[in-house]
């Protein structure tokens, strides 16, 4: 049986409480003083100038629930230097441990080997994790419309903006997306972007042409909306530009290269060192 995002979140929020009995915020407010300043991820995503137009966030992970182990061995941060090099303008770290193989360290290890901005990808479901994803080095955290509740996505946004992250606010379906466009860009332009999802979350299947499909919905925000997952070739990049959509996020394609900046190398038609 494949695993459901329901059966994710019953165990992540799960985790959740037993990391905030382990560290409580209190310990956090006072560690974020010594914290490195953040990343402009949103300006590198929104504003960048990635190889031919395109502006990609890559993605490092070692495994997920629909495609299985995609890294044996797994060096996130040399992946991620790869995709530097490549023409990326961000990275997407994995860190949710029990399907995607990910931890904390991971993401510490990445920011440490690039200088672009870097994404905490993983299931925010307590705003405690905010204050952790910036203490662990995320200039950026993902959230999920189809997990969170409106008042729950706006308190996240407003705490990843008090402390200068970037919020990748991610819909799939239509119901969702209606439900936030309208918070995009709060509490103030330029910290949070939006994220369409062209996975299924109750089959896992990916269709690019979901983005497209969505768009006359997003036409406010088409120049802030990242299209995610499914996208493998040029093809794919240019069949979204042709619909303005022009940041996308890309992982499992390109982690299933022997080499995955190469790889990104021959979607975005960069040329080889």
């Amino acid at each position: 049986m494949s695993v459901t995002l329901e059966e994710i979140i019953r165990h992540k929020r799960r985790e959740v409480d037993d990391a905030k009995n382990a560290t409580p915020l209190d310990a956090f407010r006072e560690r974020i003083k010594d914290a490195p300043p953040a990343r402009n991820f949103f300006g590198s995503v929104a504003n960048g100038r990635g190889p031919g137009g395109f502006n990609v966030i890559a993605e490092v992970k070692e495994r997920s629930p629909s495609a299985g182990t995609l890294r044996d061995p797994y060096d996130p941060a040399a992946i991620a230097l790869q995709y530097e090099n490549a023409g990326a303008v961000a990275i997407s770290c994995l860190t949710d441990a029990a399907y995607f193989g990910g931890t904390p360290d991971h993401l510490k290890k990445v920011r440490d080997a690039v200088s672009l901005p870097v994404l905490r990808k993983d299931f925010i479901v307590d705003p405690w994790q905010i204050w952790e994803s910036r203490l662990m080095g995320a200039d950026a955290v993902l959230l999920i419309a189809e997990v969170l509740s409106e008042g729950e996505i706006l308190d996240c946004m407003i705490l990843a903006h008090e402390l200068d992250m970037t919020a990748l606010v991610e819909v799939h379906d239509m119901e969702s997306l209606l439900r936030v466009q309208r918070h995009i860009g709060f509490p103030h332009p330029g910290y949070s972007l939006l994220g369409i999802n062209n996975r299924n979350l109750k089959t896992m299947k990916t269709d690019l042409n979901h983005t497209i499909r969505l768009l006359d919905l997003v036409e406010e925000h088409r120049n802030i909306t990242v299209s995610e997952s499914g996208i493998r070739t040029r093809e794919d990049l240019d069949h979204l530009n042709a619909h303005g959509v022009n940041k996308t996020l890309v992982g499992e394609s390109l982690l299933r290269e022997d080499d995955p900046g190469n790889g990104l190398r021959r979607l975005l038609g960069t040329p080889w060192n």
